[in-house]
Parts: C-alpha cells; sequence; structure tokens
C-alpha cells in the first residue's frame, strides 16, 4: 500500500479489539515519532498498553471510543504554528499506521489526560491524541464537499496537480467533518491555504496540507 491508496482506505475508527500491535511495528512506528521530532521541534510520545485515558473517560465513552490502549500524544512547546504542526506529522504516523494495516482516530476532547503517562515540560502542551490499533471495523466514509467548495481558484481550470491536490485533501480527517479551510493557486505556482473557523482548524490545516502535498507533488508548487 503507498500513501494515495493509505489515504483512500483510512477512516476514522473508534473500536478497537484487542489484538496487541506487533513489536516490530511498535519499534517502527516508534522510530518514525523520533525522526518527525527531530525534524519538527514537537514532543510527540507513542503511548501503549495504557488503558485509562479512554477507559477511564466518560468523555471517551460519550465519543464511543472502545478498546483503545495505544495512542500517540501530539505534544509540543505552545507557539502560533503549534496546532498546525502538530497536524501535519500526526497525519504522518497515521498514513504511516493505515499502511501498517492499523487504524486510528483523531481525538481532540473525548479522554482522560494520564498526568503520570504523558511527558509534558514546562512551556509544552497537550494538542490531541491519536487512537491506534486494530479496529473491530475499518469505518466508513463520510459525505465530502465538492472541490469548489474549498479553492478560491476555479478548480476546473486549474493545472492537473492542483486538482489532484485538492482531491486528496478533500479526503483529509477534519473536527466533525467540517472540512473548513481553503486552497488558493496564486501567480509562480504557489498555493495558500488558510483554515477556517472552529475547534482545532488549525490541526485540520496541518492535516490537510499534508494530504495537498501527496496529490499533488511537493516538486509542483511552493506553499505561500
Amino acid at each position: 500500500m503507498n500513501l494515495i491508496e493509505a489515504i483512500s482506505a483510512r477512516h476514522s475508527v473508534r473500536h478497537y479489539t484487542d489484538q496487541a500491535i506487533e513489536t516490530e511495528k511498535i519499534e517502527r512506528l516508534q522510530q518514525l515519532v523520533d525522526e518527525y521530532n527531530a525534524q519538527s521541534g514537537l514532543h510527540i510520545q507513542l503511548i501503549t498498553n495504557e488503558p485509562r485515558s479512554f477507559g477511564e473517560s466518560l468523555l471517551a465513552r460519550y465519543g464511543k471510543f472502545s478498546g483503545v490502549t495505544c495512542y500517540f500524544a501530539m505534544i509540543g512547546k505552545r507557539s502560533r504554528t503549534l496546532d498546525e504542526t502538530a497536524g501535519y506529522y500526526g497525519e504522518k504516523l497515521v498514513l504511516e499506521a493505515q499502511m501498517m494495516g492499523l487504524n486510528t482516530c483523531w481525538v481532540g476532547l473525548s479522554y482522560k489526560k494520564i498526568g503520570s503517562v504523558l511527558n509534558i515540560d514546562d512551556g509544552e502542551k497537550l494538542v490531541c491524541l491519536i487512537s491506534l490499533g486494530y479496529g473491530a471495523t475499518q469505518g466508513v466514509d463520510h459525505k465530502r464537499k465538492s472541490p469548489e467548495k474549498v479553492s478560491n481558484t476555479d478548480v476546473k481550470t486549474a493545472p492537473q496537480w492542483y486538482k489532484q491536490g485538492v482531491a486528496c485533501a478533500l479526503l483529509a480527517p477534519t473536527a466533525i467533518n467540517q472540512q473548513k479551510f481553503k486552497f488558493e493557486l496564486k501567480p509562480g505556482n504557489k498555493v495558500s491555504a488558510k483554515a477556517g473557523f472552529g475547534p482545532y482548524a488549525k490541526v485540520d490545516l496541518g492535516i490537510v496540507k499534508y494530504h495537498f502535498e501527496i496529490g499533488a507533488g511537493s516538486e509542483y508548487f511552493e506553499w505561500e
């Protein structure tokens, strides 16, 4: 499975089986966490065999989570760009996990923060969690906006790479599936991406920008 296939196959999953994630997969994911932390300055943590964050949370039960014992904690220094960076690198982990046959779900509020498990330094913030494991199902697709709804550029007359970028962005997970983002093609093959308003909109922006890069090919454009 490649990244494009992973984008198409991946859906949010809230119910997980008790099948343990293989040691080699945990080791590979930890290696990726270390690489992405070095690249981004984030403090992402892979937590395993920890059922309390979702098992002891009323919000988790309200969010209909079950069987979650592994997750990524998206943590970083408080800054104007933290949420977007967490979204971008978190989605890289999500798609890598999908290619390993694992399932995931971005989780904004439906969990209990276990302070003794997470290592949050002074000046850092826990942005969100991403549940991880073998899903009881593969999840379901959701209704998507049309390309015209998320682009200030006429998609019909845009270059093929731009069309493909927008198409991949529309397959990205966003908070409450609202897809509150906008792309625009500028002169010199520069692309602007703007977040809408709402909870986790900046996290969503990071996620959709990574999807756009995969679909468009980063060699064809620059972010404005």
